[in-house]
């Protein structure tokens, strides 16, 4: 089966929230869930889109790995508490916890609807506060374990696009990392979070506000504006997400808790 980096006796067994990607290409998640496969975990791959979570799972498979795939609203504690009973009794652990749910949805305090607000707080939030919920306790059990929430360099800054509840949500989720990394040290559970930056995702392509914000709804020029805003002159994508989030996974990172891992072609580095 391989090795989970090469360094683990035994067998990892990941659950990956939004597993599925919202378009053809590769999306965090989808990236991650391969990646860990192929690392030698077994994976439980959960999305809104079962279809989505589907694709994934038989790519794992294709490839030799061991996958599962489960429908869930990630924003629905009743879901989640399902999808982490289903994966326990599929594989019996959750070594590792992988929580990659996002929306956007564009527009400052001002233009944002009161209802988009509370929709990006639950996709975006809620979820990753229900899945350490209601794994957490698992991992107690088992002895330990390793939680990647993946937020975005947003929580950290304005990046020229209006949309107040992705910045809220990924601000307070890096704040929650961090707490419950405290909370947990002790009991070998260890929660840290991802911060892509400008990254070339389908859910930034099907995204048409962003594309609208920067570039009138041409995908293409957007990605070149993209592009250039970066100091290494290209976005980055899905796979860079994923070699992040299994290194924080991963043993090689035992002593490494409450981070957040910026990966974002030096971005966050330039004052404008």
């Amino acid at each position: 089966s391989g090795g989970w980096h090469g360094r683990t006796a035994r067998r990892q067994d990941a659950l990956v929230i939004g597993a599925g990607s919202v378009g053809p290409g590769w999306g965090n998640g989808k990236a991650t869930a391969v990646l860990f496969a192929r690392e030698g975990a077994r994976v439980f791959c959960v999305d809104v889109n079962e279809g989505a979570a589907r694709e994934t799972v038989e790519i794992i498979w294709g490839e030799g790995g061991e996958a599962e795939a489960w429908h869930a609203d990630a924003s629905r504690s009743a879901d989640i508490e399902r999808a982490v009973a289903a994966c326990l009794d599929r594989f019996g652990r959750i070594d590792v916890l992988d929580n990659n749910v996002g929306i956007v949805e564009v527009g400052g305090v001002v233009e944002l609807a009161e209802e988009a607000w509370d929709r990006v707080f639950a996709v975006n939030l809620k979820s990753c506060f229900l899945a350490m919920k209601h794994v957490i306790p698992a991992m107690e059990r088992q002895g330990g374990g390793a939680i990647v929430n993946i937020s975005s360099i947003a929580s950290l800054r304005f990046l020229g696009v209006a949309y107040a509840s992705y910045y809220a949500t990924k601000a307070a989720m890096n704040h929650l990392t961090r707490t419950t990394a405290a909370e947990y040290a002790a009991r070998k559970i260890r929660v840290n979070a991802v911060l892509p930056g400008l990254m070339k995702t389908p859910m930034v392509e099907k995204s048409a506000g962003l594309a609208k914000s920067y570039a009138a709804g041409d995908v293409e020029a957007m990605w070149r504006a993209r592009d250039a805003q970066v100091p290494m002159g290209h976005m980055g994508d899905a796979w860079d997400v994923a070699q992040a989030a299994l290194f924080l996974a991963s043993d090689e990172a035992r002593y490494v808790t409450g981070i957040e891992l910026v990966v974002d072609g030096g971005i966050t580095l330039k004052v404008s």
